[in-house]
């Protein structure tokens, strides 16, 4: 899996990115997935419904085919760290040119990061080395690239070179 992390502070911007990058580049043909990584707990599921019933009677993994979606949901394995689970992921994932990871700050790989003067004071990137490039209108004081936020065919171009 061909996966870039963008991440940064909360309200700097990423899911807003993101979204210019998937449209962007899927324009130019290519297929696109995203993961939204949080570290809150959130029930995906429905309580109460079928798919939710299953999963509550014990099965490993439970998959729904409606007529325009997909979706399958698995738990995570105890033990299991975010690697493993990604990797885990991989398969669903497959048929995918690149897939943006919107946050996951902690997780190996690739990681560029959003930054607003206005949202914090100083970048992610100042004190991260991980960090590949910042992407901000913003003059931010860092050792890394600086991609211009306004330039979303740029920041698209230079994704797809740190994927290969």
């Amino acid at each position: 899996m061909k996966r870039i992390h963008i991440i940064g502070r909360k309200n700097s911007g990423k899911t807003t990115l993101v979204v210019d990058l998937v449209r962007h580049l899927t324009r130019q043909g290519l297929r696109v997935g995203t993961i939204k990584h949080t570290r809150h707990h959130h029930e995906l599921d429905t309580p109460g419904k079928d798919s939710y019933l299953h999963r509550q009677a014990g099965a490993a993994a439970v998959g729904i085919l409606s007529p325009d979606l997909n979706a399958v949901f698995w738990p995570a394995l105890s033990g299991e760290d975010a690697h493993q689970r990604y990797q885990r992921m991989l398969t669903l994932f497959a048929h995918c040119d690149l897939v943006l990871v919107e946050g996951h700050s902690q997780m190996d790989g690739p990681k560029v990061e959003v930054w607003r003067a206005s949202v914090a004071e100083t970048p992610l990137a100042a004190s991260d080395t991980d960090i590949l490039a910042v992407v901000s209108d913003d003059a931010a004081a860092v050792r890394t690239p600086v991609w211009p936020r306004s330039d979303v065919a740029l920041i698209a171009a230079r994704l797809q070179e740190l994927a290969e």
